[in-house]
């Protein structure tokens, strides 16, 4: 079953990203580089509650 999850950018806080994933595969905190828009720069984006 996949679960939504919000991804937050770690220079400047904000949520920027909603997406799934599958607990079975990623049982951990997802992270991943993605763009933000409010640093305008790519940056690391973790899990947030």
């Amino acid at each position: 079953m996949r679960t939504r999850i919000t991804l937050a950018c770690t220079e400047c806080k904000n949520r920027n990203y909603d997406t799934t994933k599958d607990k079975k595969v990623h049982p951990d905190r997802m992270e991943t580089k993605k763009y933000c828009k409010f640093c305008r720069t790519h940056t690391l984006h973790k899990e947030t509650k």
